[in-house]
């Protein structure tokens, strides 16, 4: 893992939004965009558009916290905490 993996992990977890995205996935993996965005709407998260949601997700999956697969037509998301767990690794070695 290299510094720029390292950055867009802590990255993608400093926003709120995203974070109670990953906490809904690792409660409930294999979720399509839809229920995602049925759970955000049902806890009266202000201001997520279905577009929005897509923007963070896409986020998270560049930095390689979110897995996709597909089943049929349908996208679903799962959390993968092994390169949260690598990228605390490698900042704590740095800074011991």
């Amino acid at each position: 893992m290299d510094d720029d993996q390292l950055d867009r992990i802590f990255k993608a977890l400093a926003d709120p939004t995203r974070r109670r995205i990953v906490d809904r996935l690792r409660e409930r993996p294999a979720q399509s965009l839809f229920q995602i965005c049925a759970l955000s709407a049902a806890a009266n998260e202000p201001g997520l558009s279905r577009q929005a949601i897509t923007q963070h997700l896409d986020m998270l999956e560049k930095a390689g916290l979110i897995r996709v697969e597909w089943m049929g037509r349908t996208k679903l998301h799962s959390l993968d905490l092994e390169p949260l767990r690598e990228a605390t690794a490698l900042w704590l070695r740095k800074h011991l």
